[in-house]
């Protein structure tokens, strides 16, 4: 039998609908601002003080030919590539090995081990001996001082953890009775079953690299060992876009270019997290809650 609704559960409804309607447009109304003016005529967008919803003038990739001339731009989007495919996997497999070892109801100290794990979370030692560590081990202007140091955060340890907790412990030791070791229960048996967690721990290490610009702006200094996001950095914080004009015909007409061209690298760098995340997105939820039953 369905139920009349009340007078309040409309209203309740009418202003629920209002409030996500709202908060999507939020949400997407900066995303197409920025896609539709690196669309947009250089002329009618240097003239333009409002909001884009739509190509101002002629639609052109002017600014895309610009951005993609660029050697700055290629190279970075490689390093960063790099970057990201290897501090992901590296990340995902100690993180892994973590959470399993804290995960073992028979580890000895484990109280005493969750919370020196924890405590490096609330409280770090600061960016200075960060980098004094990172100079001693000659890792400064080196790719690995973008990758080692950071592969390990007890968030994706903490998360893993619990989320292992929640797989049978007879499976365990059923595969203990055959003969398998810890690396094979771990590879095994508890990775396959935690496939929404890895996918979470993977989406969350990924787009952290992906965005990461201040570790490299500190420990990098050779310019063809730079990530995009520092190329990224030079032409929105610092409004330096003369590289990316070098060797264009539009060099002299640099002020006229340069907003489009900041909006088309802006494109050009989230881009393939924009496209990415969909394919994972459906792991997201079930991931964190499955890593949050159990405490």
């Amino acid at each position: 039998m369905v139920q009349k609704k009340t007078f309040g559960r409309i209203i309740f409804e009418i202003i629920n609908t209002v409030l996500l309607i709202g908060i999507a447009l939020a949400c997407v109304m900066p995303l197409l601002h920025v896609l539709f003016s690196s669309l947009s005529d250089p002329r009618a967008l240097a003239r333009n003080e409002g909001v884009v919803l739509w190509p101002l003038g002629e639609a052109t990739l002017k600014g895309y030919q610009l951005v993609f001339r660029n050697p700055n731009i290629v190279q970075g989007y490689g390093n960063t590539i790099f970057y990201v495919t290897t501090a992901t996997l590296l990340g995902t497999f100690m993180c892994s090995l973590c959470g399993y070892i804290l995960s073992r109801s028979g580890l000895m100290w484990k109280g005493i081990l969750m919370f020196f794990v924890t405590f490096t979370m609330m409280f770090s030692g600061g960016l200075i001996p960060f980098y004094m560590v990172v100079r001693n081990l000659g890792w400064i202007d080196k790719r690995i001082a973008l990758i080692v140091p950071g592969c390990i955060s007890v968030f994706n340890v903490i998360i893993m953890r619990t989320s292992f907790m929640s797989i049978p412990a007879s499976l365990e030791e059923s595969a203990k009775l055959d003969g398998a070791g810890h690396m094979t229960i771990l590879f095994k048996i508890i990775l396959p079953l935690s496939k929404a967690v890895v996918a979470v721990i993977v989406l969350f290490i990924a787009v952290g690299q992906w965005n990461s610009w201040f570790f490299a702006m500190i420990f990098l200094q050779t310019r063809a060992l730079f990530p995009l996001q520092l190329i990224l950095r030079e032409i929105l914080v610092q409004n330096d876009t003369s590289k990316i004009m070098v060797g264009s015909d539009a060099v002299a007409q640099m002020d006229l270019y340069k907003p489009l061209v900041q909006y088309c690298t802006t494109i050009v760098a989230t881009a393939p997290i924009l496209c990415i995340y969909p394919f994972v997105q459906k792991y997201f939820v079930t991931g964190v809650m499955i890593g949050s039953l159990k405490g």
